[in-house]
């Protein structure tokens, strides 16, 4: 529209100019200019209208869950005195359902508009916020300028978490590891050493006895309790990933398209939350986790506890999908080493290849004690037969938890293994 407003007065322009110029009137000549003072004074009025803004936008933190509300504040300040009648924000962020966008109504010079845009994270993974497009116009509305903002960050929504009251591991996968040798910046009631102070040392870990003799400040350093390492091993191999016919992905391995609030129906998802939940049930519980996966790059986070642990977990876990091209048994029989002897290894598959328990029962012969959460891939394609890898699960004693599609996942992972 504002195109055809103004091819429609600059041909008035150009006609008005070529009937003066032969009929020498004052008075079209004045029309002419008139035209023209108008497309101009339009023009720069709309080149003007995008100078003298600074526009903000501020989230409180750039890391979300799934099932949480985010929030984003903007605020738009004009910093002459020139007057803007409108302007209209968009954004172009990739975080699903996030509407920020927003038309600003007129402001007079030097003045302050705000508002907020909040979303419900549906979606786990990792997105970018903005950038921003400003587009504004003159009064006879016959320019329209856009103003393109680059600056983006990203936000990072980690998966949904189910609650879990206990994990109910078989006899001697509790405790009776031997000593970790590994120093750990959490204080523990293993003692190892003492060093200087540096800033940053918290007050608790000054030893005084040692400062009194020194006459410097000196803390101590811890090693990790003896206690069993508990690794939490997901499977996600292409092989692997079975989903309901109901899922749909915004592209081939892509991101699925959420239609509820509940967990989609898709093994991947279904391992995700359990790794997610399962990390955090651990890590409250101050134990040691360490987290391994192909995702489909090999990612791995050594064994430590605390919440910049579960952080990293977590942060590994939100990017993660089904498109490796690796089998859980090669994963495994890569990852061999890494384990220590004493280890609890927790694997969570939905592979209905059972040559991965072969490679798991050479771990039992290393000392390493496997223990598998089988999303059983049956429930989510009836055509699908899983007896055979649970069969094999027996037969290796292998401790196991089975979940299906639409469990409760908290109540399935509380059950006593078979």
């Amino acid at each position: 529209m504002p195109v055809d407003r103004r091819r429609a007065l600059y041909l008035l322009a150009a006609f008005s100019l070529f009937i003066a110029l032969f009929t020498g009137r004052a008075h079209i000549f004045i029309i002419a200019w008139l035209v023209g003072a108008l497309l101009l004074l339009s023009r720069l009025w709309t080149w003007q209208s995008l100078h003298g803004i600074a526009l903000r936008r501020r989230t409180r933190s750039r890391r979300s869950q799934v099932g949480r509300v985010f929030r984003e504040s903007f605020s738009l300040r004009t910093t002459n005195w020139l007057p803007k009648l409108w302007m209209e924000i968009h954004d172009h962020s990739t975080l699903p359902g996030h509407r920020a966008s927003h038309i600003v109504p007129s402001l007079l010079g030097k003045r302050e508009y705000r508002w907020t845009a909040e979303t419900v994270c549906s979606v786990r993974g990792e997105f970018l916020l903005g950038p921003l497009t400003v587009i504004s116009s003159d009064p006879f509305g016959l320019f329209q300028s856009p103003r393109r903002l680059g600056a983006t960050e990203r936000l990072i929504v980690y998966p949904r978490v189910v609650d879990i009251r206990r994990v109910l591991l078989p006899v001697g996968y509790l405790s009776g590891g031997d000593a970790q040798r590994r120093l750990t910046h959490h204080v523990t009631t293993n003692a190892s050493s003492i060093r200087e102070y540096v800033p940053g040392d918290s007050m608790n870990r000054i030893h005084w006895r040692s400062t009194a003799r020194t006459g410097d400040l000196m803390v101590k350093e811890f090693e990790l309790d003896p206690l069993v390492d508990i690794w939490l091993f997901s499977d996600f191999s292409a092989k692997s990933a079975y989903d309901d016919g109901s899922i749909r992905r915004a592209s081939p391995g892509g991101t699925i398209i959420p239609t509820s609030s509940q967990i989609p129906p898709a093994t991947e998802e279904y391992s995700v939350v359990i790794a997610a939940s399962l990390a955090k049930h651990f890590i409250d519980d101050e134990r040691v986790v360490g987290f391994g996966a192909y995702t489909p790059n090999r990612h791995f986070v050594l064994p430590d506890r605390g919440n910049r642990q579960l952080a990293m977990i977590w942060s590994a876990l939100a990017v993660a999908h089904c498109t490796s091209e690796m089998s859980l048994r090669e994963m495994l029989s890569l990852e061999t080493m890494q384990f220590t002897r004493g280890t609890t290894l927790m694997i969570i598959t939905s592979s209905l290849d059972a040559s991965w328990i072969a490679e798991a029962q050479v771990l039992q012969r290393r000392g390493i004690r496997p223990f598998c959460v089988f999303i059983d891939p049956a429930t989510f394609n009836p055509q699908l037969d899983s007896s055979e890898v649970r069969g094999m699960l027996q037969l290796a004693k292998i401790a196991s938890l089975i979940v299906g599609k639409d469990d409760d996942i908290g109540l399935a992972l509380e059950q006593r293994p078979i």
